[in-house]
Order: structure tokens, then C-alpha cells, then sequence
């Protein structure tokens, strides 16, 4: 749960990238040499380059963390639908403490015997809610009103696709502290897929 994997990536787009920034000299614009020049360019934060390639993954999270994920408009989403598709799976979710000295933080320190209580009062609260939706189905009352009683864990997945450039910055911003850890974890499972797939460009965004 959280994560994401490939589904496509311009074809050599680090080659692309650098025999684009050479716009402005033709005579070496073929150069397949070009990891001084992504650094170069990261470097000075030169970005425009960038956004001549781009990258689509899958990802698959909850209806509480993909609303977080949506509010990067920089890239095109297709979502699985609850209005056309019967839902299907809850993430029970890892409970967390409050941090007390910033309110965008959790802290693993939650009572242990707290967090089994809670856990086994959630999952009867979720098998509830999936049994009176299921009811609902079967008595015909449609997907898109049904969908209403279903949790906020319930998964979904869906498909994410930008240029490097807002990769880049998805990764930077939402691989750090300060995200909810689990919306932390896909963007970390993409800085993966990043550094596989364009090694120059994650070392020298990334060290």
C-alpha cells in the first residue's frame, strides 16, 4: 500500500533533455555526452529543459491521501472511478501520536495497547461500512450514492503523469518531512523509479 511503480517514460529522455537545452548550439546539440550539462543545469535551476520529457506511474494509496496527491496540478491524473467500478479493499491505517510541536507531524510513540484497541475497533467500524455498501448495491441503489458510506481508507489507484520538471519537484517537496508519511512513501517509491530510470538527473538533483 503507498506505492508506485513505472508505467512509462519518454525513451532516452536524459539524451532529450540535453540536446534541447543545446537549442542555442546546433553544431553540438547531438552531443551524447550530457551529464555535466543536467548538472549544470540543475545547478543553476535552468528547468525549462526539463519539461521536454516526462514520466507516468501507477500508484496505489487510499481516498485520504490521493485528494493530497490531486492538488499537484502540474500533472494530468485518471482515478479509479467509485462511480463506474465496485470499491473494493480498506487499509486499516498505522496509527500515529499527534506531535505536539507541529501540528503537520505524527510521532510513532501512541500507547501500544491504545493502538490495538483502536485497530480492532476500526476494523469492525470498516467491515460495518463495506457490509452496508455491499446492501446497497444489492438493492440497486447506485455506485455513485453507495460510495458514500465507505470509509476514507478505502484504496484506490490511479495514474500520475508529468514532465521531469515536476517530478522533480513532487519528489523534493513531498520525499521530506512535513507530508503525512504515508503520502511520504509514494513520493519516496518515485524518487526510486527516478533514479533508476534517470540516474544523472536524481544524482545531481539529489547528491
Amino acid at each position: 500500500m503507498h506505492t508506485a511503480k513505472l508505467v512509462w517514460v519518454t525513451p532516452d529522455a536524459e539524451k532529450l533533455i540535453g540536446k534541447i537545452a543545446r537549442v542555442s548550439n546546433p553544431a553540438n546539440e547531438d552531443n551524447p555526452n550530457v551529464d555535466k550539462l543536467l548538472r549544470y543545469l540543475i545547478k543553476h535551476k535552468h528547468w525549462s529543459p526539463f519539461e521536454m520529457a516526462s514520466m507516468c506511474v501507477e500508484i496505489e494509496t487510499t481516498r485520504a491521501i490521493s485528494p493530497q496527491i490531486l492538488r499537484h496540478r502540474s500533472f494530468s491524473f485518471q482515478e479509479f472511478s467509485q462511480r463506474y467500478a465496485v470499491a473494493t479493499g480498506v487499509d486499516i491505517p498505522q496509527l500515529r501520536k499527534q506531535d505536539t510541536k507541529n501540528r503537520q507531524n505524527s510521532t510513532d510513540d501512541l500507547d501500544h495497547d491504545v493502538k490495538l484497541i483502536l485497530e480492532h475497533q476500526i476494523e469492525k467500524h470498516f467491515n460495518s461500512a463495506q457490509d452496508l455498501y455491499q446492501q446497497m448495491l444489492d438493492c440497486d441503489v447506485a455506485k455513485e450514492c453507495a460510495r458514500a458510506v465507505l470509509p476514507l481508507n478505502t484504496v484506490t489507484r490511479l495514474y500520475m503523469s508529468g514532465t521531469i520538471r515536476s517530478w522533480l519537484h513532487y519528489i523534493d517537496l513531498r520525499g521530506d518531512n512535513g507530508t503525512q508519511r504515508e503520502h511520504m512513501s509514494i513520493a519516496r517509491s518515485i524518487g526510486e523509479i527516478l533514479d533508476t530510470e534517470l540516474p544523472t538527473i536524481a544524482r545531481a538533483m539529489w547528491g
